[in-house]
């Protein structure tokens, strides 16, 4: 518990010589704990504002993995999570200490590598590509870090049945956008979700050489936090956040977020949707 609240005392102090205990939190202030993606997309900067706006609630977000993010909800260190990693979701809230478990939107994962494509995967299946890539010991980054994204990866080296692995594969051990920056400098592949990847695209040396298969889908779900996982919880701005993000007037904010700039949005809004049929 201390280390949210050093999170919050560092986030509203303003006499710095004063230490925490000087300057009171805001009575309407939660934590949301996220993804990489959704910060680096610069998501995060077009919702957090009318988020306030609308609620009145400040928030401090934390862009981390997502298996970062769940942790962070175990631990009651955040009220909110905002996440992609679906199977280790519905495997956290079976523990008893978060809420609600709602569908927000989806994009897609891509491939992407340099144009020379030595593994030559432009245009193959995702798992294919994988095999390619191993077979010709391309040097592919990954984030290492739990993350969704990271997930998605091992899930895909298992489906090609293959043990990542040497000198060839790297990890990061860091967020979206820096793996991308590492992979466009070492001239390697790399999994990233698609709207990281357009947002950065001006400053890589990467292009999608992946992308389309239903194994690629990234989905992003809101879970409240609750009481259970600690007292210090605010369960009443999580479900403030979870209930908006959900609602119309932000669906519709996800749902033109980058179309005016690359033509289409970056992300789908799916609340109420039937996520059984997403990516058919």
């Amino acid at each position: 518990m201390c280390s949210r609240l050093l999170v919050v005392c560092a986030w509203v102090a303003t006499v710095v010589l004063a230490g925490c205990g000087a300057t009171p939190v805001p009575e309407k202030s939660l934590i949301l704990a996220t993804t990489t993606s959704t910060r680096d997309s610069g998501l995060l900067d077009e919702l957090l504002p009318a988020f306030t706006r609308d609620s009145g609630w400040q928030v401090k977000p934390l862009a981390v993995g997502s298996g970062q993010a769940i942790e962070l909800g175990r631990r009651g260190e955040a009220d909110v999570l905002l996440v992609h990693s679906p199977a280790a979701e519905e495997k956290f809230v079976a523990e008893g200490s978060a809420g609600a478990r709602r569908l927000v939107m989806h994009n897609d994962f891509v491939l992407v590598g340099p144009r020379a494509d030595k593994a030559k995967i432009r245009g193959a299946s995702s798992a294919e590509a994988m095999k390619k890539i191993a077979a010709a010991q391309a040097m592919f980054v990954s984030r290492g870090d739990e993350s969704g994204t990271h997930t998605k990866e091992k899930d895909l080296w298992a489906k090609a049945a293959v043990t990542p692995g040497g000198s060839w594969y790297q990890s990061t051990g860091q967020g979206m956008g820096e793996t991308l920056r590492v992979a466009s400098e070492k001239a390697a592949y790399t999994l990233s979700d698609r709207a990281t990847y357009l947002i950065q695209r001006g400053t890589l040396a990467l292009e999608v050489l992946g992308e389309g298969d239903a194994g690629l889908l990234n989905v992003y779900h809101v879970i409240e936090m609750t009481k259970k996982a600690g007292d210090r919880v605010r369960a009443d701005g999580g479900k403030a956040f979870a209930d908006w993000i959900v609602a119309p007037s932000a669906q519709g904010l996800i749902g033109a977020y980058g179309r005016a700039k690359f033509g289409r949005p970056l992300f789908t809004p799916d609340a109420g949707a039937d996520e059984a049929k997403l990516g058919r």
